[in-house]
């Protein structure tokens, strides 16, 4: 399916997403007509799913991350549609995640201190429905954090 320019080229990507494709051409030793049309059709195949940007939350004041791993109570049918819908409303919640297993689902959310982690807390997630048990991972640091593979 990729061939090794392809993979020369994702792994600039990775390396850093923000090369104009003047400068990803050169670093892949293309032409910048090649680069354009296999990016256009590694977005088309989906294989690049899409650019962006990594905003430092701490630098504008959420300092708390918290993992929250939810067990549902699965005796009601839509148990979880209705948690998954009424979480998604929640903004400090950045992630949502179902799982197989005795956890159903993983909440990742950011607050500004512990003050505001414990007002979300009350007021927004122990008001999600069919919560049958709830533990809270506080995040102390950030180890590794990559989307990027080996190509």
């Amino acid at each position: 399916m990729l061939d090794d320019q392809d993979r020369r080229l994702l792994r600039q990507l990775q390396a850093s997403d923000t090369l104009n494709i003047g400068a990803l051409a050169a670093r892949a030793g293309m032409t910048t007509a090649t680069v354009s049309r296999r990016l256009a059709r590694l977005e088309r195949d989906g294989i690049i799913d899409g650019y962006g940007i990594v905003i430092d939350w701490r630098a504008l004041g959420y300092s708390v991350e918290v993992s929250l791993r939810v067990t549902l109570d699965k005796t009601y049918p839509d148990a979880f549609d209705a948690f998954i819908a009424a979480a998604r409303k929640i903004p400090q919640v950045f992630e949502i995640q179902t799982f197989l297993g005795r956890v159903d689902v993983r909440l990742n959310l950011l607050a500004r201190d512990m003050a505001h982690y414990q007002q979300l807390y009350r007021a927004s997630i122990l008001t999600l429905p069919h919560i049958a048990d709830i533990e809270a991972l506080m995040m102390v640091a950030n180890v590794k954090n990559s989307e990027s593979l080996a190509l």
